[in-house]
């Protein structure tokens, strides 16, 4: 069973990759793109029986690994592709 973990920094905390891509696509023309926040991906392959618990086991590594608590917040998406 396929899980996606999505990683982003919480609103509250200053995003400086995101904010030069949105100056570069302003300068590229792309003056309706109001704001961008960068994050990361991943995809993790999990053994379980359930959708429940592949979205717990992704929870649980997410929070001791893939995301730092204090700056981002993730979500996840399960499912069997």
């Amino acid at each position: 069973m396929k899980a996606r973990v999505f990683v982003t920094l919480k609103p509250s905390v200053f995003d400086p990759q995101g904010r030069t891509v949105a100056e570069a696509l302003h300068t590229l023309g792309y003056d309706a793109v109001e704001g961008v926040r960068q994050g990361k991906y991943f995809e993790l392959d999990v053994r379980a029986g359930t959708p429940g618990e592949a979205r717990a086991l992704a929870a649980e590594v997410a929070d001791k690994l893939l995301a730092n608590p204090v700056i981002e917040s993730y979500r996840i998406e399960v499912g069997e592709v």
